[in-house]
């Protein structure tokens, strides 16, 4: 008797608010057009707010089960680097998910596994079962092409990237210096590095991938992927952003109070941190610059710029205390401060927002395209120095602040910046381009736009089990 069940997909993600977004987004699409049902299998993230949380939970659809794997305490990798922390965290919990494959498989057989950058070693586990993969990219296209390149770079060079003579060329994209080649594996001697070069090998092995991007975005870096050697199909499925009903928060009913596009929003993505130095010099150079803005500004981290990935501190009684003194008075006018989360989609797509200064994250980044939001680049870790390359170079819609030879960008160049975006006109012109890439998602997520036929191309080889 032919069985009339949904046919039945489980994406796995590592750790982090960032990775999970994307799968989210993904499965509601395929819950909702394409009638699968869903296992969204998640690790425990414990830094992010409790409301967005609870927004992200509720507004999955039914079609769509969330589980979580077991959290593992805070002490399990002691002075390992944030990015080896995440690699190591999946690996640990390898044996769960087996068991929980294997439940699923009982129940209600899978027609594919699909898994994010930090998840590669589940391919062993599909094997054991039998279950097609894919690989995710939560990325650009641009670094996907790096990863199935960085094989072929490590054989190729002996030293450090930072070191390397020429910058890297990869197919469609604009060349990057070593240096600016993403942070962890910037220390070849270090875990990390193995970690990704390890992962990076195993990318021939999956039956397709998908990535968070789309072809108007990235035409060449996307025509490269699919003209590549060795490398599996490709589909630009993006941008698939997390999109809720209307929250209540108060940053909301401020911006309903500014003048159409004069706000410009900032914020470092649910795991960017900057130095107190630097937290200072941001302040004042808002300050300077008379523009109005919001401005999502957590507690800064003693000495470096880091990723809170699994954690973060919080100074209950007072989470402003790291500001200038006298800046909340000075600024009561022109700004609007909140210590930990806003409902960011709705912050950029509000009509106050003019601009936004960004770290980077593709996540950030999509939502502010699909807005038709300009941009301030201004990187952090992980693959963000190779994302404002990109923006600022090739998709031309961002301005990135001149750093000093100490690390630090200072309060003058900071309100040029914000000035140059928001009253300048280069800022007109980055306005106009962000507004013709807004377009360009809407085609690309529209009927019979090119993601929305990858998604329906690759729904189609999970349906006929081929």
């Amino acid at each position: 008797m032919e069985d009339r069940r949904p046919r039945h997909i489980a994406l796995l993600s590592s750790p982090g608010m960032g990775h999970l977004i994307p799968l989210a987004s993904f499965a509601r699409h395929l819950a909702r057009h394409h009638h699968f049902a869903i296992t969204l299998i998640a690790h425990p993230t414990d830094h992010s707010d409790s409301s967005g949380n609870r927004s992200f939970a509720d507004s999955l659809p039914d079609e769509v089960n969330v589980v979580s794997l077991p959290n593992l305490p805070p002490d399990a990798f002691p002075d390992t680097k944030a990015e080896a922390r995440v690699f190591l965290t999946v690996k640990a919990n390898l044996p769960h998910l087996r068991s929980l494959l294997r439940s699923l498989e009982s129940t209600a057989p899978l027609a594919a596994l699909v898994v994010d950058p930090f998840c590669l070693d589940a391919f062993d586990i599909a094997a054991e079962l039998g279950l097609p993969v894919y690989f995710f990219s939560t990325s650009s296209c641009m670094i996907l092409s790096f990863a199935f390149h960085l094989p072929a770079l490590d054989a190729s060079f002996v030293g450090e990237y930072r070191d390397l003579p020429e910058p890297v060329r990869l197919p469609g994209c604009v060349p990057v210096q070593g240096k600016d080649l993403i942070e962890p594996i910037q220390d070849r001697g270090k875990e990390t590095y193995k970690l990704f070069l390890n992962s990076t090998k195993r990318l021939p092995e999956a039956k397709g991938v998908l990535t968070n991007s789309f072809e108007d975005l990235e035409p060449g870096a996307v025509k490269g992927l699919k003209d590549g050697e060795g490398i599996p199909p490709v589909y630009p499925v993006g941008p698939l952003i997390w999109t809720v009903p209307d929250e209540e928060h108060e940053c909301l009913r401020w911006l309903d109070r500014q003048p159409p596009g004069s706000v410009v929003y900032v914020s470092f993505g649910s795991g960017g941190t900057l130095t107190l130095a630097q937290t200072r010099e941001l302040a004042l150079g808002l300050e300077i610059s008379g523009q109005r803005f919001l401005w999502v500004a957590k507690s800064p981290h003693e000495s470096e710029a880091n990723a809170a990935y699994l954690s973060a501190r919080k100074n209950e009684k007072n989470p402003l205390d790291f500001l200038p003194e006298g800046f909340l008075e000075r600024t009561k006018d022109l700004g609007f401060i909140v210590p930990s989360w806003v409902p960011q989609v709705q912050v950029l797509g509000h009509a106050s927002t003019g601009g936004f200064l960004t770290h980077c994250g593709w996540n950030s980044t999509l939502e502010s395209i699909v807005k038709g939001v300009p941009l301030i680049a201004w990187p952090l870790y992980a693959e963000q120095k190779m994302n404002a390359i990109q923006l600022t170079e090739d998709v031309k819609v961002a301005l990135r602040p001149k750093v000093t030879e100490s690390g630090l960008v200072g309060r003058e160049e900071i309100s040029r910046v914000v000035k140059c975006l928001m009253e300048g006109e280069e800022g007109k012109r980055l306005r106009k381009r962000a507004k013709e890439l807004s377009d360009a998602a809407g085609r690309a997520l529209g009927p019979g736009g090119s993601s929305i036929r990858a998604m329906a191309d690759v729904a189609r080889e999970w349906m006929d089990g081929s």
